[in-house]
């Protein structure tokens, strides 16, 4: 019998190519270790800052998470299209993504991260750095990031 390496997998996801591929990897490696999945969507917050009106920003807020919930639904379709029996709990947060991924580590006391290596906007990796790169460097469970 072989040991359960992985209890908790947390799996960031914002619908790019590469979090597509990172979800198949999850749920293959959370099927073979019986163990959950933490579905986490981020809404990057910091686009508010000088939008005119309180209105325009809870209308953005609101597409913003409606679009997260759409990319935590794709999970779920998935792990039941590979017919896998994994328990999925999906989160949507507000924050800096890699700010608010390192804090779901340690809330929800994560063995695994499994993310992508690039998210939506190749001009976001440029001006701060990359979320899988600062996840790497400051996670304090292990990290599997996905090209």
């Amino acid at each position: 019998m072989s040991e359960q390496l992985y209890k908790k997998i947390l799996l960031p996801t914002d619908g790019s190519k590469y979090s597509d591929i990172s979800e198949k990897h999850a749920l293959s490696i959370a099927a073979t270790n019986n163990a959950e999945i933490i579905a986490l969507s981020v809404i990057e917050n910091s686009f508010s800052i000088g939008l005119p009106d309180t209105e325009t920003i809870s209308e953005v807020n609101r597409l913003l998470k409606d679009e997260n919930e759409k990319n935590l639904k794709k999970v779920e379709r998935l792990r039941d299209e590979c017919g896998v029996d994994v328990k999925i709990t999906t989160m949507v947060k507000e924050g800096s993504p890699a700010r608010v991924i390192l804090e779901t580590i340690d809330e929800e006391d994560i063995d695994l991260v499994v993310m992508g290596s690039s998210g939506k906007s190749g001009i976001d990796k440029f001006l701060m750095g990359s979320v899988a790169e600062k996840v790497v460097k400051s996670a304090k469970c292990s990290v599997l990031i996905v090209h």
